[in-house]
């Protein structure tokens, strides 16, 4: 028989098998199906990890692309302040120098983020607060990133209820989230022990806010309450990222964040997507990072 009818014959089998691939639905086993869930959660890295060298000058932008390469990370976020004349938006050329180095190294870039305020009452105040979001919303653009972080805030110290402030903060924030709806760019409201301190503070905001271009940045390390698990897995079903911290507050007292109990709480809430990891205080940054690193990949 000729090499030609035999392989002739094996392509008409498989398009025979194809068909009926199509047709039936193939069950996979359970270990594959919680590794390929598993898979689609992936680790990016805060820059404000490497807070102090990035200040200092001592690292660039384009020293923590290579060293997230290096260490394993799938992507960094890449926060606003650590990009040149900061507030101002950078240059387009260097954006996308720090674009194509990211690419290169195979990094996704997973978020970037501004320090805004809203709680001051002056709308006058607010719009430049509102203008900065909208700024690096442009930025994120540019950088091919899905999301801006962002503040309710905390500075403004005047008479205000907290349920006055709350109306005009969620509306500054839903403005936002419809500019960033037309760039294709969430914003990502952070709950940071500001004026978003409970988890039913957040609950409260993110459904007056009630925006799909919005969504939350759950920092675990940002409630102070008795079973900040608890507070987590609340407001969890609004993540669209995450601030994992090496610690956590039970009450006022720092814990070492029990890194099972909140992968639990990532795979029911069913998020899918980035997480990044976020070290704080004093230290070899480059040792506190790897240690924590080390310590989620062991239970993801």
């Amino acid at each position: 028989m000729s090499l030609i009818k035999v392989n002739r014959r094996n392509f008409v089998k498989n398009i025979g098998l194809a068909g009926v691939a199509s047709i039936v639905p193939v069950k996979l086993p359970a270990f594959e199906q919680k590794s390929i869930k598993a898979h689609r959660l992936k680790l990016s890295l805060n820059a404000f990890s490497f807070d102090k060298p990035l200040k200092e000058g001592r690292m660039t932008m384009f020293d923590l692309l290579d060293y997230c390469a290096a260490t394993g990370f799938d992507a960094v976020d890449l926060t606003g302040y650590y990009f040149p004349g900061y507030p101002a938006v950078p240059s387009d050329d260097f954006i996308y120098k720090v674009k194509k180095r990211a690419f290169k190294l195979g990094l996704g870039i997973s978020g970037t983020g501004v320090r805004n305020d809203f709680t001051w009452s002056d709308p006058i105040k607010r719009a430049g607060e509102k203008q900065l979001v909208k700024d690096w919303i442009i930025v994120a653009e540019k950088l091919g990133a899905p999301l801006v972080r962002i503040f309710a805030g905390h500075l403004s110290d005047e008479k205000f209820n907290w349920d006055e402030r709350a109306k005009w903060i969620s509306e500054d924030i839903r403005d936002c989230a419809e500019f960033g709806r037309m760039h294709g760019v969430m914003t990502a409201l952070q709950n940071h022990n500001d004026f978003l301190k409970t988890s039913s503070d957040v609950e409260t905001m993110m459904n007056m806010v009630n925006s799909e271009w919005n969504g939350l940045l759950l920092d675990i390390g940002s409630y102070h309450t008795s079973d900040p698990y608890k507070d987590i897995s609340i407001n969890s079903k609004h993540a669209i990222s995450w601030q994992l911290k090496e610690m956590i507050y039970i009450n006022d007292n720092q814990a070492d964040t029990d890194y099972s109990r909140i992968m639990d709480i990532v795979r029911e809430c069913g998020f899918k997507g980035y997480l990044p990891l976020e070290t704080l205080g004093e230290g070899d940054p480059e040792l506190k990072v790897e240690a924590l690193l080390k310590k989620v990949k062991q239970v993801m």
